[in-house]
């Protein structure tokens, strides 16, 4: 759906509403619990950082709009931590110059910023568009020389701009009152800049402008394949499920490398407080490979420039609260919370551990006109 559908659909749903007609409603409520008939279901979608995670009605839309902010602090090799003054001395460097690293990231910030459509030309199929925009920070410790501990000094690097753009059909295949089964099949398409440079603080002392390592950068340069699976379920009070999300490279992008293909499986469960409130937990595993081929630009002597130091498995415990507005104008909207931290990470380090994300979230349904 282009932007201006996009832009015609939203007018013609605030018109509807400001011309007195009641909200055109895309939930449906399904089961409620008792004594509150006609009310929306909280616990309809799955918590907020679930993509693809439902389908709609024959003409209904929903938009949407999702904010992720990741830290990362410290590093580690597998499931050890390690200190820069240990990666600066026993970590090999595999481009020219030292015999070791020279450069380790300290800390990093992610925010992220995704923009959804969801259309549904059928009961059977859901069409889904995301875009985003995005905005990565990362600060480092530059060791002096060729060897040794001794610091030179700290430096920071900045990147923003639009990333990949995700296309999907959500095709359903199984459905009743309790249980729901719908395959993710989509593609991504390499919307985002894998050219990103700034000025770094080299060993020498001076400040040349490179291109920056392979986590910096804003998109995957590749065109994505992302195929995955979703089952959701609910009673009275309780809602479950659980999802694969697949991204599959295909072939190499024009710097002659392609970021490591990605599975994840994550289950969820929550418990309805009322038909408006909804808490959840949520567990998500997740691996990533290493990278294929390597950028002839990225040579400086640290850790993020090295392509077998990316991918690794990691775990995440997250809880979240989804809410959902019931009546006036609020009906049809949500807003939604999640809060997460690793409880397991083995990387192919030495590599920056994740401490926590959180995403909050606001999606509205209606239709069809």
């Amino acid at each position: 759906m282009t932007r201006r559908q996009i832009g015609v659909v939203a007018g013609l749903a605030a018109a509807h509403l400001a011309l007195g007609g009641g909200p055109l409603l895309a939930d449906d409520p399904g089961l409620t619990i008792s004594g509150e008939p006609g009310a929306i279901r909280a616990d309809s979608h799955a918590p907020i950082g679930v993509m693809g995670d439902h389908m709609h009605k024959a003409g209904e839309f929903m938009l949407s709009y999702r904010f992720m902010r990741m830290d990362m602090e410290g590093n580690r090799i597998g499931t050890d931590e390690v200190s820069p003054e240990q990666i600066v001395t026993t970590v090999a460097n595999p481009h020219a110059g030292p015999p070791t690293l020279r450069v380790v990231p300290l800390d990093m910030t992610t925010d992220m910023h995704m923009f959804g459509a969801m259309y549904a030309p059928t009961d059977w199929l859901t069409l889904m568009g995301m875009g985003s925009y995005l905005k990565k920070e990362m600060d480092h410790v530059t060791f002096q020389g060729m060897m040794g501990t001794t610091r030179l000094g700290e430096f920071t690097t900045k990147t923003s701009g639009i990333g990949d753009t995700r296309l999907s059909g959500l095709i359903g295949i199984y459905d009743d009152a309790m249980h729901h089964v719908h395959l993710n099949a989509g593609i991504s398409l390499p919307t985002g800049s894998i050219d990103e440079t700034d000025d770094v603080l080299a060993p020498t002392g001076m400040r040349p402008v490179l291109t920056l390592p392979y986590p910096m950068q804003l998109g995957s340069g590749t065109y994505d394949l992302l195929p995955g699976i979703t089952y959701s379920g609910k009673t009275d009070k309780f809602a479950w499920g659980a999802q694969y999300a697949g991204t599959v490279r295909i072939g190499d992008n024009d710097a002659n490398y392609a970021l490591g293909d990605q599975h994840e499986v994550t289950a969820w469960g929550g418990y309805l407080w009322t038909s408006a409130l909804r808490t959840t937990v949520r567990l998500k595993g997740r691996t990533i490979g290493r990278i294929d081929g390597m950028d002839a630009r990225i040579t400086a002597p640290v850790q993020t420039a090295d392509p077998n130091n990316q991918g690794g498995e990691r775990i995440d415990l997250s809880f979240g609260i989804n809410l959902a507005g019931q009546s006036g104008f609020l009906r049809g909207h949500r807003i939604a919370f999640e809060i997460g931290t690793p409880i397991h990470q083995d990387l192919n380090g030495p590599q920056m551990e994740t401490d926590f994300f959180f995403l909050i979230g606001w999606q509205f349904a209606f239709g069809p006109f």
